[in-house]
């Protein structure tokens, strides 16, 4: 198989100034469809993310018999009973792995779950255990691991069950947003360490009361509770992708420019809101305005002490501006990124290492060690995350290049464009 051409990440020549509008939320828009599926009515699902996450969702959903249409920058969202059998194309998407096997369990059918090589080492076990306690039947030949079936029966008791969702947060939101469809509802118990990711359970809990789902969270927020009971049609708004803004604010970081991400809500349950404050940790300064969200960068950043197991996905942007720090940096509760796209902590190390940095891989996280660093091959093992962390170090370090650049179409599609449009001084007016 050929492999894509290098990309040669652009060094920036000045102080970045620009205004920069991203696409939607991939969680928002993921959530969304999976709602709109199992909603009491047809929804439209407003300026949604099409990237290659959501149209695997849009895919696999339609192949459960929903019907999901383009109506202009919008996507229509018809609902019907889930149906079997069906195969479902998980790609490489956490979210589609993950919040399509309950759904699996109340279609009238068998459907069956795979994708890329790399999804098979992503954990989904505790979620399958979790599904076969509420009354599905899966097949995985013992794995705990796709390639795996769910053999659909029309429905799902639900019911009480204790899982531990310490490898993802998505064990818990896939459960709560078919939950309310479950005979019984469903209670979910979290046993075991921290869960990492919570903001992405409060979005869940959030869409949920928007849609009319009586929900409660409780045992010291271990614990949460759908009622039985129909799913509102409504429409649904979705936010920018904040997530995807942290390589765009961290260009600002880096240079010592001033960068506007339009259309930054006010209140959000979107974990990449926590940039402000992380950001601001690093020397930079914000400003939330009716605009969207300025971000003013130092040029040479702090270093950073911080527990991210709330933001993870935020990482790779972030250890790319810590390597160009001032001061050394240690990021820690992040154990559960060796199973995301790729073993983002040890891919971090050796790429950053590769350009003549010195960052070491801690139990959970990363300890960073700013040094002079140079250009050479930065790999992505097929993920979305690295790709943009190594853009970040590209404006600072010459002669960066980055291999398959193209795999940020998983959550980001037209990155370069963006990024190069960013680095492209703005007309002064009149």
């Amino acid at each position: 198989m050929a492999h894509p051409p290098l990309w040669a990440a652009p060094a920036a020549s000045a102080p970045i100034r620009a205004s920069v509008t991203l696409p939607g939320s991939k969680s928002m828009t993921n959530r969304a469809l999976v709602l709109a599926a199992l909603a009491d009515g047809p929804m439209l699902v407003r300026r949604p993310l099409r990237s290659r996450d959501t149209l695997l969702m849009a895919a696999a959903l339609r192949a459960l018999g929903t019907e999901v249409a383009d109506a202009g920058d919008d996507w229509s969202v018809t609902p019907s009973a889930p149906r079997g059998p069906a195969k479902v194309d998980v790609g490489n998407a956490g979210t589609v792995l993950r919040f399509l096997p309950p759904v699996a369990a109340l279609a009238d059918g068998d459907v069956a779950f795979d994708g890329d090589a790399w999804v098979r080492n992503r954990p989904v076990g505790p979620l399958l255990r979790a599904l076969r306690d509420l009354g599905a039947e899966i097949a995985d030949e013992g794995r705990d691991a796709a390639p795996f079936t769910v053999r659909g029966r029309g429905a799902l008791r639900g019911g009480t069950v204790t899982l531990d969702a310490s490898a993802s947060s998505q064990f818990v939101s896939a459960l709560l947003l078919t939950g309310a469809r479950m005979t019984g509802g469903v209670r979910v118990r979290h046993q075991g360490p921290p869960v990492p990711s919570r903001p992405h359970i409060d979005m869940t809990l959030k869409m949920l009361a928007t849609a009319g789902v009586r929900t409660q969270v409780s045992g010291g927020a271990e614990e949460w509770r759908v009622e039985p009971g129909p799913i509102a049609a409504h429409d649904v708004d979705v936010e920018p992708d904040l997530s995807n803004a942290a390589a765009f604010l961290a260009a600002a970081m880096v240079t010592g420019g001033t960068v506007t991400v339009t259309g930054w809500p006010h209140d959000t349950t979107q974990p990449g809101d926590q940039l402000r404050r992380l950001f601001t940790e690093m020397g930079g300064a914000c400003a939330l305005g009716g605009d969207g969200l300025t971000l003013r960068g130092p040029g040479r950043p702090s270093g950073l002490r911080a527990d991210l197991r709330d933001v993870g996905e935020l990482t790779p942007v972030i250890a790319a501006v810590a390597a160009l720090a001032d001061g050394p940096s240690v990021l820690t509760g992040i154990a559960h990124l060796r199973r995301h796209e790729t073993d983002r902590l040890a891919a971090l190390a050796k790429e950053i290492n590769g350009l003549g940095g010195d960052v070491r891989e801690l139990p959970d996280g990363l300890e960073i060690h700013p040094r002079p660093l140079t250009g050479g091959t930065f790999g992505t093992y097929d993920d979305h995350r690295l790709a943009t962390a190594a853009a970040v170090l590209g404006l600072a370090v010459p002669g960066v290049l980055v291999e398959n650049v193209e795999t940020t179409g998983k959550t980001l599609p037209g990155f370069t464009d963006l990024w190069s449009a960013m680095l492209t001084p703005e007309e002064a007016g009149p």
